[in-house]
């Protein structure tokens, strides 16, 4: 009986060990451009005008968002230098966890 109840025991640690692996997440990184969330999608490439509104929100309530394929990707974690790159593609390394974007490092895009 106590080697059954090792035994399920042991069973039962194993696929909590295994649940807890698949549920980390693991850095990524995400291309995208840098809008705003009042405007969201509605800006999703680099235009003057674009860039001009996405600014001009950043200044009032809105935040940075990073939009990609589509997706609108609202950030958390090192973003203080994502709204210098209002209305820019960039590059964004860091977690994803539905639409939320952990911010890790960001760049720039290459031409």
């Amino acid at each position: 009986m106590r080697s059954k109840v090792l035994n399920v025991v042991g069973v039962l640690g194993t696929l909590a060990f295994g649940v807890q692996m698949l549920s980390a997440q693991s850095s990524q990184t995400i291309h995208g451009f840098v809008s705003d969330s009042r405007c969201g999608t509605a800006h999703s490439s680099p235009s003057a005008a674009a860039s001009k509104c996405i600014k001009g929100c950043l200044k009032g309530s809105s935040e940075a968002v990073v939009v990609s394929d589509g997706k609108v990707y609202h950030l958390k974690g090192k973003t203080g230098q994502v709204g210098k790159y209002a209305g820019e593609n960039v590059t964004v390394t860091g977690t994803v966890d539905g639409d939320t974007l952990t911010v890790d490092s960001v760049s720039p895009e290459k031409s």
